[in-house]
């Protein structure tokens, strides 16, 4: 395993946002307000909603939960947009309609960024995101999920680079050619799922893949793969890897969250664990009424009563009335999750392995929201949350976008 634990500080970046955050030299009573003010606060995740096509995720007004007004509203100074696509055939013709769909993506950010009226712009290094907080402008860093895009060749990897895409994770929901995913797909035809591992973590198309990221300098994503594919990609990866958005499996039981073992990893190996505000990510699966509640909604609407999260599956009701109905029904049964759910996991990350190796990754746009943070409108009741329990601004900075920027540097000097 490459040796990065004593390399992973970044001093020139790091003494920058500490001299930024310092703490005062007098006594003084902390001020939420100044400190999300100070801090550049990143948002490691969040999805692409295209203009004028119908979507059950973004806010109450219709528009994107990243939005520029509402990043504005909340100070939230810059969002890494996935160009990311859904499980499709392993086909020529399933990696084409994959391609397409990243190609309407990206163009929809570069509309975004060339609408003066946004005052937005892509950051494609640490610098430029700095830059634009000092100078009161937003960023929209690119990601990507899903090596589906790729085809079954790597090598698009560059193309996507030079498009300025910075972040890369390569599964989604189903394995892939690259990778086993956290979350096996359901097959609808045979009314099974595939097995828990394809290829017992990364392919070799995987390995290239992480390899090829590591040496363009982009940021390698772990988020959504198998626990082996996340464990092999920290032993290959020359530089720390983030979860863009991803919790805790210990205080949430759910596929899709990171075990003791991968976050113990993801700290000594200088990553940083993106907490996001998703119900289905946060709530008491240690409670064994809900539990038995969320199987009765399940049972009802008549898909498989086993979950690897509450709302797996809804895709596979046909008739929309059931369909609403069971969302409604867990949204319900999942009420009481809240932003203070949300900081738990952030605690028992900072407690385990260290506040430099946690921070934000909303996945706003895909089913994020939650009482307290609806969407980046509400960033700042993040902040004032961290400082009611205990956080210092340092910290704070650290947890709103220090962290990542952190990784980011140290990807780009691995070129």
């Amino acid at each position: 395993m490459p040796s990065i634990s004593a390399k992973w500080v970044a001093p020139s970046l790091a003494l920058l946002l500490l001299t930024a955050c310092s703490e005062p030299s007098q006594p003084a009573i902390p001020d939420a307000q100044s400190i999300h003010r100070d801090a550049i606060t990143i948002d490691a995740h969040a999805d692409i909603e295209l203009p004028g096509q119908p979507s059950s995720y973004v806010g109450s007004d219709g528009l994107s939960k990243v939005s520029p007004a509402k990043m504005r509203s909340g100070g939230l100074d810059a969002v890494v947009m996935s160009i990311a696509v859904g499980p499709k055939p392993r086909t020529a013709e399933g990696y084409a309609e994959a391609r397409q769909t990243a190609e309407t993506e990206l163009a929809a950010v570069q509309a975004l960024v060339a609408d003066t009226a946004n005052n937005t712009i892509l950051a494609k290094d640490p610098r430029a995101l700095i830059d634009a907080h000092v100078q009161g402008q937003l960023a929209v860093i690119l990601g990507m999920q899903n090596a589906l895009i790729l085809g079954s060749d790597p090598a698009y990897l560059d193309e996507l680079y030079g498009a300025g895409v910075r972040v890369f994770a390569l599964t989604h929901m189903g394995h892939n050619d690259y990778a086993d995913s956290s979350r096996p797909l359901f097959n609808a035809a045979t009314r099974s799922r595939e097995p828990d591992a394809e290829h017992g973590g990364l392919s070799e198309l995987g390995i290239a893949a992480i390899r090829r990221i590591n040496a363009l300098g982009g940021v390698v994503d772990i988020a959504q793969l198998s626990r082996q594919a996340a464990l092999q990609t920290m032993d290959i990866s020359t530089s720390p890897v983030i979860a863009s958005h991803s919790n805790v499996q210990a205080l949430t039981a759910v596929s899709r969250n990171l075990s003791d073992e991968e976050i113990d990893r993801i700290g000594a190996t200088g990553g940083v664990i993106h907490v996001a505000p998703f119900r289905g990510y946060l709530f008491d699966s240690a409670n064994p009424q809900l539990d038995q509640a969320i199987r009765n909604v399940r049972r009802t609407a008549g898909i498989d009563e086993n979950y690897l999260y509450p709302f797996e599956l809804y895709w596979e009701i046909q008739d929309p009335t059931v369909k609403a109905t069971f969302l409604a029904d867990v949204s319900e049964l999942l009420k009481d999750v809240n932003l203070s759910s949300m900081l738990d996991h952030i605690d028992y990350i900072t407690q385990r392995v260290g506040v430099e190796h946690v921070g934000i990754g909303t996945d706003f746009n895909h089913g994020s929201g939650i009482e307290g943070f609806i969407d980046a409108s509400e960033a700042l009741n993040v902040t004032t949350g961290l400082l009611d329990r205990g956080y210092s601004a340092r910290d704070i900075a650290k947890i709103w976008g220090g962290n990542f920027l952190r990784v980011w540097q140290e990807s780009v000097r691995q070129e």
